[in-house]
């Protein structure tokens, strides 16, 4: 398998974190090739790259057998189908809902709203500005950020309990992009600041994340 990614990419970052998290876990092995696709050099937009995805974007993972998929939760989703010891997600049907639905509020409103922010504000990839569409982009994130902010007040270790699921991997990568770009987005947010202090000292994230 190989896994084309750029790693101040959050969706990259995102997949990245999970293999890391799942190799800490026990998972594995999981034998995958990490391709560089520079993006800033504009990689990306290159006709040998489109033809592994023709959106241009990353991640994206190519299997045996031709199947190549574009989606950053696809992609953890046939990884944890194809190696589902343990689960990333969590141990039974109640838990796995909640890490899920987590995940996506990390993803729908944190990842993509700063994203979004970014490239309408400080575009790593030249974007002009747009404000308007910066201002409506940061409600979602702070709204989605204040979410998680109040999930967190009862002292779990990470967001969904006391276990690392793929929800935590998708807010590490959503903020290492935005201090790459140095958006605070948990200036208010002292709970989700000290999770992401101590997710930063573990070994899978120092492995992984380059800030």
């Amino acid at each position: 398998m190989k896994l084309y990614q750029f790693p101040f990419a959050p969706n990259a970052a995102k997949v990245r974190l999970y293999l890391a998290e799942k190799k800490v876990a026990g998972g594995g092995p999981i034998e995958i090739e990490e391709v560089l696709v520079n993006l800033p050099e504009g990689e990306h937009k290159k006709p040998a790259f489109l033809k592994i995805n023709p959106m241009g974007a990353v991640p994206a993972l190519e299997v045996e057998g031709g199947l190549i998929l574009h989606e950053s939760l696809a992609i953890i989703e046939y990884l944890e189908e194809r190696y589902p010891d343990p689960s990333m997600w969590g141990a039974d049907l109640p838990s796995r809902a909640r890490a899920r639905e987590l995940e996506r509020i990390a993803d729908l409103g944190v990842l993509i709203g700063a994203a979004r922010e970014i490239h309408n504000t400080n575009s790593p990839l030249g974007l002009p500005p747009n404000p308007p569409v910066a201002a409506h982009y940061r409600a979602r994130w702070q709204a989605a950020v204040g979410y998680l902010e109040n999930v967190m007040k009862d002292g779990r270790l990470f967001l969904a309990g006391e276990r690392v699921t793929v929800a935590d991997c998708t807010l590490g990568g959503a903020l290492q992009f935005a201090r790459f770009r140095e958006l605070d987005v948990l200036e208010d947010a002292p709970h989700l600041r000290a999770w992401d202090s101590m997710f930063r000292e573990r070994e899978a994230a120092k492995a992984t994340l380059l800030v």
